[in-house]
């Protein structure tokens, strides 16, 4: 653990449990008039009846001489004291986190497993601009949560089960296989799937033949299951082409589709059945979750196994949560799907719960988050008014970082200029997404995505590129300034230090909260502080050797941390730009 904030706090704590008789927090917060303020005074004083000021005095009393990580300890206002670091501590700590493995950042305490429910796209069917949020947030936190030592399980819960299927099929079978796979294998899912659909609507006989197709399916008919494989099979040709694009972890290993729950199915209704749970409504088979009612106050169900015996998208989440728990052994089972699917989410949990499926030490979180929109404000569209297609629109991203790069760099080699193009225009399509609340909606634009200012994917991509052309120019390996402890004789240096030594709490912020833009605020708050230290201190022609050596591993340890925080975002950072 390196952050100094995190540090003075665990130093105090005894302090404070001294004076208080029990354990306190410190409450270590930054502060715009030094280096810290510890606040923890003012809610013990209340407790102790005592002034603030007084319970301070008696802090720092049992706190003995703190010489070695402050340089001053000011007692200011009601009871709350400013903090400053002395130079040599904070110099010491950044030395010792870039010697970490983990760049200062604190491991887990408890290693625990989790499972991430992301992506989630429906076969023969192209993915869209609609599952984009899913893909890039879920990703960065399976990355978030392997970097800290979490062991983490992917699940892509793809749609490959249901009514649809019957007519796909059938659809198939009109077309013949090796043509219709064909046409999925050029990646024109929407024009199967839409002809196989226009047909179902217009033709009695073809709808009576996907109807029968789909009691063969669900009955285990062995054509049939080999047509639908090939459905399923050539959907995920597509799917892996869009998660290549997008540089996301996703493999076939991942796959958690609807048609893996299938013999789970009727022992959810028998187990629930035991339970007494089950209630029969309308000709199905309910449970009512306790507290959830519709708008007329009337007990709100969850469909388990409708009246004509076949199951509900309810009763595969049930299915899910007892495969996660019992059989996967997950601590933690997270659902990246978007904010209308709370409700639903919550009432599975509910009925989880009370089926003894999910224990006080289980915990099913969803991760909600908000929609894409066009500078209308509207959900984002094609110019036809159809979904965006996320195939076209990553294809697109990569297209204007091309331009943009030859723009500003003419003299860039081709093929380096298409490598840094897909880094910049894929991490900027992702970036844009994740510096978003995620509970919130966003604006969609492309200008402000690919701007080289500001807090995006280019300007953080710039300043770690310009960081690697500083060793570049300087012919010094990076590694060879790594041994040094740094002096902190300019402010613009202390600053960047402190800015440094932030990453562990700005990294597990944002996991605490999964909350990827907390990170990327970090980010470019680091980058901000890089681009001062840089316009201050002279780096090459830096006074003495020593100083020299002193802000070049300044500049290395933010090019590491810039890549780091990069990386577990899913984003990568080239050296040249």
């Amino acid at each position: 653990m390196a952050d100094p904030l995190s540090l003075l706090a665990r130093r105090l704590s005894p302090a404070f449990a001294a004076v208080a008789g029990a354990e306190v927090d410190p409450v270590v917060r930054p502060s715009e008039h030094a280096d810290a303020q510890v606040n923890g005074a003012l809610a013990l004083a209340k407790t102790l009846g005592k002034s603030p000021r007084d319970v301070v005095a008696l802090v720092l009393e049992h706190a003995g001489d703190m010489s070695d990580v402050c340089s001053d300890m000011q007692v200011a206002g009601p009871g709350f004291v400013n903090v400053v670091f002395t130079d040599r501590f904070l110099a010491e700590q950044l030395s010792l986190a870039m010697r970490d493995s983990l760049l200062g950042v604190a491991p887990v305490d408890s290693k625990r497993k989790f499972v991430v429910d992301y992506s989630a796209p429906n076969v023969a069917k192209e993915m869209h601009v609609g599952h984009l949020r899913s893909t890039i947030i879920g990703d960065a936190l399976v990355r978030m949560l392997s970097f800290v030592g979490h062991e983490v399980v992917r699940e892509n819960h793809i749609g490959d089960w249901g009514t649809p299927f019957g007519m796909l099929i059938e659809h198939l079978v009109d077309l013949g296989e090796a043509d219709a796979a064909h046409e999925l294998g050029v990646g024109d899912l929407d024009g199967f799937y839409k002809e196989a659909r226009r047909k179902f609507d217009a033709d009695d006989t073809f709808k009576e033949r996907a109807r029968t197709r789909v009691v063969a399916l669900q009955g285990g008919d062995e054509d049939t299951l080999h047509l639908w494989k090939t459905l399923v099979s050539e959907s995920t040709k597509y799917f892996n082409h869009v998660y290549g694009l997008l540089d996301v972890l996703l493999t076939d290993d991942d796959l958690a589709g609807e048609s893996k729950y299938n013999t789970l199915l009727p022992e959810v209704v028998q187990r629930l059945s035991r339970l007494k749970m089950l209630v029969e409504s309308d000709g199905a088979e309910v449970v009512f979750p306790e507290g959830y009612t519709n708008r007329d106050g009337d007990p709100l169900p969850l469909i388990i196994r409708k009246g004509d015996g076949g199951y509900n998208y309810a009763t595969t989440d049930l299915a899910c949560v007892i495969d996660r728990v019992e059989k996967i052994g997950a601590d933690v089972s997270l659902y990246v799907v978007g904010a209308p699917q709370a409700q639903h989410l919550q009432m599975i949990e509910s009925v989880s719960r009370a089926a003894g499926w999910l224990s006080d030490n289980s915990a099913m979180v969803h991760v909600a988050f908000g929609s894409v929109l066009g500078a209308d404000r509207k959900m984002l569209k094609s110019r036809s008014g159809d979904a965006v297609k996320l195939a076209s629109l990553l294809e697109e991203a990569v297209d204007r970082a091309n331009r943009a790069i030859t723009e500003k760099n003419p003299e860039m080699a081709d093929a380096q200029r298409e490598e840094a193009a897909r880094m910049i225009g894929i991490g900027a399509v992702k970036y844009s997404d994740l510096s978003s609340d995620r509970v919130k909606d966003y604006v969609f634009d492309w200008d402000r995505m690919l701007s080289f200012e500001g807090n995006t994917a280019p300007y953080l991509q710039y300043a770690h590129a310009r960081i690697c052309s500083i060793f570049r120019r300087a012919d010094i390996r990076r590694e060879a300034v790594r041994t040094v402890v740094p002096t902190l004789d300019a402010p613009q240096e202390r600053a960047l230090t402190l800015r440094l030594l932030q990453f562990d709490s700005a990294l597990w912020d944002a996991l605490d909260k999964y909350s990827p833009h907390r990170l990327c605020t970090y980010l470019y708050e680091l980058a901000s502080e890089f681009t001062t230290f840089y316009e201050h201190c002279p780096v090459l022609r830096a006074d003495s050797e020593e100083l020299r050596d002193s802000r070049l591993f300044l500049c290395d340890s933010t090019a590491r941390i810039m890549n780091a925080g990069l990386s577990v975002l899913g984003i990568r950072a080239p050296e040249m730009m």
